[in-house]
């Protein structure tokens, strides 16, 4: 089913709906709002046509009765949203449609329950569809409206706040009027609590709704100085950068771009701005979004870009960062200096994707703004020459031929992008070093081309079906500003460029060149004034320029706008008069009819009520003449007011037909000559063709070199995308190899101190085990003289065997602890024995010596063990010793 039959459908089934409100009637347009919203539905709205009009009409009154069922109400919100697919839509639904009102009122019926899922959609459309649009305070349900989202904000409710920020974000941007509402209010100071708190939330999106809200409501108050006063405005601007560049979606990217935008407004913060260090930094990662073919990203970059542009703080930044050389490989073999982010820039321009085309014509605006600050310095640098260079063939190659059956939007579109190339063109132009490399691409017969072009395009639009004359979107005005900036290069070009000045004075004595003269000289533009006169002053001392055709035309494009004003004047008085000033007029006049009447009677009876008895016959006829009088006079009233409607409409269509009368006779005189021309034009245009077939040729072969380097390029840019991913994974395992290696030598230190501690330790060890042995050997040699003296006293103790039997018992035990103390000196040596081999063990193998400190230590604990036994040992022996001594002494005795 194709979109037509189903709009009728649809518009059947919402009249039998709104005739007799039925269960079975709901149903059927359930049906067909759901058939509708499975089909393709973009640009119904901006096509002008009736049917999708109604049934919008239809829809919306549908959607605003609170008596609806709430599954159509949300089928009908679902399709709206469906149509406001693209900004032209959108504004068609806000300003002819009303419909925020609409969703306002349906919040404002269930505004009881906020988390249900009608609401929650028609937050969601009401965001989408007032983006960049300013609401009034003073429409119907939004005093309700602003009411509810600063309840729901200050809620608990997590999955409303989100929405409720977003509306309430659009709703305070570039709005006084709700912004003074919102000031005005009672509860307005919890709201900046509430608002202050989101700035520490974990999502992004929060916290630039809530920035976005504070900046439109206090910026300019105490409180917005204490926000976003010196201190913190850094952290704020580095906040929204992060934001900017790795924010959690394109919706939050557009909404930091435009709190961006909206804080360089403020001269206090701008100057922040400039001040901050880290702005390049910012400004390369920013740029380095225009990588990506996003249309939206993109769009939403560039404008931050010309928002920058317009502090002139910010302008050289942008330069050096735009215009900072990085090393690329041209088509000619020579490696020159070209610009990274120049280059996204100029992919922009070269090779739009889909929808784009915004985007180009931001580029084209950047690129103007920004070369007019490098030229503007005192020596223009190398890397902007390279630049140059570069960007020159891909301006020109969008130097296409306009198409004149294109539709009215589109040669609009490409008109514009013409003006803002010619203008970039003229900038370069302002210079000598910059003009010679235009110069060198520029031709002659590409200028005549694109004036012929923008010259039939400004004299082709259809009177009865453009836009006003005055408009700054009619066709003619956007042509013959294109068609200006053309004839200025030619200008500026003419000394340096072949040919060029006989073009352009040729052309400046076409009489065609009238049309856009004329509307440029009258229009309110101060830029295309002043760009009509400075070629007005080119052409006035031409013998054949048509003066007395631009004066008439300059004269008729004036008396047109003094009678489209006086037209205008009328139709905002006959809007004021009320509904009921016709029927007022018809009473005075009743009255005035009466009065005359009851005057005539009156005066007749005082002159003579006798003199003739036909008075009230004739009276009665006057009365009837009269009243027929009143009645044409209140018919004419109506004619009278429609044909001064047509006779404006036929003043317009006059003033139009006799400036194209002018032009027609113009251009019959100028055909005259052409036709004895043509002849010999003819030749002329032969050799010329076979030189262009040459240059076409030329032109083809350099736009595949072109597309071989744009390949390149693209290449180069993928390896370097890669390179610079590995460069940063080596960089990362260098720093985590340095740190390892810092540790290690920190390690290494440890053990080596430990390893000096043990050496002296083992050298104690050595000094205490040479002591015990001297000792043991002294005491050995005390033992033996000890034996030798118990023999010699053997033989003297006869009396005493008894006791010497006794101290024979001792001496054997003695004995058997000399004995086991040998064994145990035999074991210390064989341990010593060991911990000299684990020393020589130690000094060969320094990388084990962890392993080795953890033996040598359970060593010598066992050492010590051994030496205190060895103590208790000498102890032993000291007492033995001592004892013997004794017992010696009494024998003595």
């Amino acid at each position: 089913m194709d979109v037509t039959t189903s709009l009728k459908s649809l518009l059947l089934a919402i009249q039998q709906d709104r005739d007799c409100r039925t269960a079975q009637n709901t149903a059927k347009l359930q049906k067909q709002v759901e058939e509708v919203l499975g089909l393709k539905c973009d640009q119904l709205l901006s096509s002008g046509q009736v049917l999708p009009s109604e049934c919008v009409t239809g829809l919306l009154e549908l959607a605003g009765n609170p008596n609806s069922n709430l599954t159509l109400t949300s089928s009908i919100i679902s399709l709206l949203g469906q149509l406001a697919c693209d900004h032209v839509s959108r504004e068609i639904l806000h300003s002819r449609y009303n419909l925020t009102s609409t969703l306002a009122s349906v919040i404002h019926h269930h505004s009881a329950t906020p988390g249900e899922p009608l609401v929650l959609q028609c937050l969601q459309l009401l965001q989408k569809l007032t983006y960049n649009t300013r609401v009034f305070h003073s429409t119907i349900y939004v005093h309700e409206l602003i009411s509810f989202l600063m309840k729901n904000i200050q809620s608990h409710n997590d999955d409303i706040i989100m929405p409720c920020l977003g509306l309430m974000a659009n709703l305070c941007r570039d709005n006084h009027s709700v912004q003074s509402h919102i000031k005005s209010l009672e509860d307005v100071k919890p709201f900046y609590r509430t608002l202050i708190n989101f700035l520490a939330h974990n999502s992004l999106t929060v916290v630039v709704f809530t920035l976005s809200i504070l900046a439109s409501l206090t910026l300019n108050d105490k409180v917005g100085e204490k926000i976003f006063d010196a201190k913190n405005i850094h952290q704020t601007f580095q906040l929204v950068f992060n934001i900017i560049v790795n924010g959690d979606g394109t919706l939050t990217r557009k909404y930091s771009v435009d709190l961006l935008i909206d804080l360089l407004k403020n001269p206090k913060i701008a100057d922040y701005l400039t001040r901050y260090q880290h702005f390049p930094a910012c400004v390369s990662q920013v740029l380095g979004l225009l990588q990506s073919k996003d249309p939206d990203s993109g769009s939403k970059v560039l404008e931050l870009l010309l928002a920058m542009c317009s502090v002139s703080g910010l302008r050289s930044h942008l330069c050096e960062v735009v215009f900072r050389p990085v090393a690329l490989r041209f088509r000619e073999g020579g490696r020159r200096q070209a610009t990274e982010s120049g280059l996204c820039l100029v992919q922009w321009l070269s090779s739009p994707v889909e929808g784009a085309e915004s985007c180009s014509l931001q580029a084209l605006q950047l690129l103007k703004e920004l070369l007019e600050e490098a030229l503007a310095t005192a020596s223009v640098s190398e890397s902007v020459l390279n630049f140059i260079q570069m960007l020159l063939p891909v301006l020109l190659g969008l130097l296409t031929v306009i198409d004149p059956v294109q539709k009215d939007a589109h040669l609009r579109k490409h008109c514009h992008r013409i003006t803002l190339i010619a203008s970039l063109l003229l900038v370069l132009c302002a210079e000598d070093s910059t003009r010679s490399l235009v110069s060198l691409q520029v031709s002659a017969q590409l200028c005549l081309s694109q004036v012929e072009s923008l010259l039939s395009c400004c004299h082709s639009n259809n009177p009865l079906t453009c836009l006003p004359a005055g408009s700054d979107s009619d066709i003619s005005q956007v042509s013959a500003e294109a068609l200006l900036r053309i004839l200025e290069i030619m200008s500026k070009l003419r000394q340096q460029v072949k040919d060029m000045e006989t073009s352009f004075y040729r052309m400046l004595q076409d009489q065609r060149i009238v049309t856009p003269l004329s509307l440029a000289l009258t229009s309110h533009h101060r830029d295309r004034v002043l760009t009509g006169l400075s070629v007005l002053l080119e052409a006035t001392p031409l013998p054949d320029f048509p003066s007395l055709v631009l004066g008439e035309s300059i004269a008729a494009n004036n008396s047109y706008r003094q009678r489209e004003a006086e037209l205008s004047l009328k139709r905002i008085a006959v809007q004021e008069v009320p509904p009921s000033s016709t029927l007022d007029n018809s009473s005075i006049s009743t009255r005035s009819v009466h009065s005359l009447v009851e005057k005539i009677q009156n005066g007749l009876e005082l002159q003579d009520q006798t003199r003739d008895r036909h008075v009230s016959d004739i009276i009665d006829v006057y009365e009837q003449k009269l009243s027929a009088f009143m009645s044409k006079e209140n018919r004419l009233q109506d004619l009278l007011e429609a044909k001064a409607l047509a006779l404006s409409q036929a003043d317009r269509l006059i003033a139009q037909y006799r400036f194209q009368r002018a032009q027609a006779e113009a251009e019959a005189c100028k055909l005259g000559s052409v036709m004895r021309e043509a002849e010999r034009r003819r030749e002329e245009l032969q050799v010329e063709l076979s030189r262009q077939v040459l240059e076409v040729q030329r032109s083809k072969a350099d736009m595949e070199e072109l597309l071989q380097h744009n390949g390149r390029l693209q290449q180069d840019s993928e390896e370097h995308q890669a390179l610079k991913a590995a460069y940063n994974v080596l960089f990362n395992r260098f720093n985590e190899s340095e740190r390892v290696l810092k540790e290690l030598q920190a390690a290494h230190v440890s053990l080596t101190k430990r390893n000096e501690t043990l050496w002296r330790n083992q050298e104690a060890l050595q000094q205490q085990h040479e002591t015990m042995t001297s000792v043991l050997q002294d005491r050995e040699e005390d033992i033996r003289s000890l034996k030798s003296n118990v023999r010699q006293k053997d033989s003297d103790i006869a009396g005493l065997r008894d006791e010497l039997r006794a101290e024979e018992e001792k001496v054997r035990a003695d004995e058997e602890q000399r004995r086991d103390l040998e064994e145990a000196a035999d074991i210390v040596r064989k341990e010593l024995n060991k911990t000299e081999q684990a020393r020589k063990d130690i000094s060969i193998k320094v990388s084990t010596l962890e392993l080795q400190r953890t033996q040598l230590e359970t060593k010598l604990k066992q050492k010590e063990d051994e030496l205190n036994k060895h103590s208790a040992m000498i102890s032993m022996i000291h007492s033995l010793s001592s004892g013997k001594m004794k017992c010696d002494g009494n024998l003595s005795l």
